[in-house]
């Protein structure tokens, strides 16, 4: 669509896939839900328009270099100093930080476990979040947290922010509206959602009566696309598909709030007599995003052998060590599969990296029984794992042909800590106690006499 003038002729944006959003990763963005609240040439004028507030979040130290120095000004109606008057703490004993050391009290082995059914009684995005495992010490600002989450029922008057770390969603059964400070993101299964750490929001149901997922929440530094290195300018995750939220805010005068805020492990709240969601500009390229994993251009093997996971990484949080990541998000999409005379699933191996999947839809190729939507694995630092035995001789002995995997998409945090699992996770009745059995089947099949296997 053209918007024609006199002298030139402008196109307008595409509505039809990003409304309400702004494309790109990283971006120094500027957003103004009413028309002149942004100030022109400079961050903090001595009266800002409207009669707004300045006020700078940083996401980094203010002498970070500045290809990754991270900080937005927002323009609201009252400052952040107004949203934690008389803290007090508060319990949410399920929502666990690292360390959580020895306390699960089971046996060293491969885990895995079906979906947790969603209770009635789940209530809001805080009170849902079941941490299962964590690594590294929230104190030091490292490692991370893996969380579940299941939601019955809105935030329509609480806000909650995390200053431990962003918060990496996954969403795997129904839609969810998340209200920044910064915006509106509407996210469903099959995208992500990136909370920076320090923002307030809360979570709404969006057409639904309830909703479960995945959550990461690093304390390290932030997600960033990876390098491509001899892939090039393209593919993987490209820049273009991420989506930040153009400003808009709540005026709720005289309506009581709660306000969350986790710090340091620990939870604190207060009440505030109007809602903190009231930034009406902002500038800044310090901001959630969502992107869609549908979205995402997969690279691989177009000969033979099986590429390392590290080609199906969406997001990763470095951890100052090259090549190391504090934890890496990776997702196994649809694709083609062409590789000759190879052995197409993930090959047996041992990582000194540890594995958390879970299964957003579809199947997963590796195990094709027993691992399912909204279920989970953890496959932890210098535990052998690989395909089941079903799913072994199925590719060593089938036909090779050009093969779609379709209806799948499966998700990976790996991480270079060992990952500690909860007392909570330890306990779930989803739990599949005899998990490794499958690999029991796998049989001998040397034979020095014989040079070609055939199967028998």
């Amino acid at each position: 669509m053209n918007r024609e003038t006199n002298d030139f002729v402008r196109a307008t944006s595409r509505a039809k896939y990003n409304e309400g959003y702004m494309p790109g990763f990283g971006n120094d963005f500027e957003t103004e839900a009413e028309e002149g609240a942004l100030p022109i040439g400079q961050n903090s004028p001595q009266r800002c328009p409207y009669g707004l507030y300045a006020e700078q979040l940083s996401g980094t130290p203010f002498t970070a270099p500045r290809a990754s120095n991270e900080r937005t000004w927002l323009y609201r109606m009252r400052p952040t100093v107004q949203h934690i008057s008389d803290m007090a703490r508060v319990e949410l004993p399920h929502f666990r930080s690292a360390p959580t050391p020895d306390e699960s009290g089971l046996p060293l082995a491969p885990m895995r476990w079906d979906p947790a059914p969603i209770p009635e009684d789940a209530g809001t995005w805080i009170t849902g979040i079941r941490t299962i495992s964590t690594g590294g010490d929230v104190l030091t600002q490292v490692g991370y947290a893996i969380h579940t989450y299941a939601v019955t029922e809105s935030m329509e008057t609480e806000v909650f922010y995390n200053a431990d770390g962003e918060m990496l969603i996954v969403p795997e059964v129904g839609n969810l509206r998340f209200f920044t400070e910064m915006g509106v993101i509407d996210a469903g299964p099959g995208e992500i959602v990136v909370i920076p750490r320090g923002l307030k929001y809360k979570v709404l149901l969006n057409g639904e009566d309830k909703a479960r997922g995945y959550i990461c929440e690093n304390y390290g530094g932030a997600f960033t696309v990876p390098e491509r290195g001899p892939i090039g300018a393209n593919c993987m995750a490209n820049p273009r598909d991420f989506l930040t939220p153009l400003a808009a805010y709540e005026r709720k005068d005289g309506v009581t709030h709660r306000v969350t805020v986790k710090w340091c492990g620990q939870f604190h709240a207060c009440e505030i007599d109007h809602s903190p969601l009231d930034v009406v500009a902002w500038h800044g390229n310090y901001a959630p995003y969502k992107y869609n994993l549908r979205h995402y251009s997969p690279v691989g093997p177009i000969r033979n052998d099986h590429a390392d996971p590290s080609i199906f990484t969406v997001l990763t949080a470095p951890s100052g060590e090259p090549g190391t990541a504090n934890i890496d998000f990776v997702i196994f999409p649809p694709r083609w599969l062409v590789a000759e005379d190879s052995f197409r699933p993930p090959w047996y191996h041992m990582n000194i990296m540890s594995e958390f999947m879970g299964l957003i839809e579809g199947v997963y190729d590796a195990k094709p029984q027993g691992f399912v939507p909204g279920g989970m694995s953890l496959h932890n630092m210098m535990l052998p794992h690989g395909p089941d035995a079903d799913a072994f001789y199925a590719a060593s002995l089938k036909k090779l042909e050009p093969e779609k995997l379709d209806n799948t998409i499966a998700f990976m945090f790996e991480t270079r800590f060992p990952q500690q699992l909860t007392k909570y996770a330890a306990e779930l009745d989803t739990l599949q106690v005899k998990y490794p059995d499958v690999w029991k089947p796998l049989r001998n099949h040397f034979d020095p006499n014989r040079k070609v296997w055939t199967g028998e």
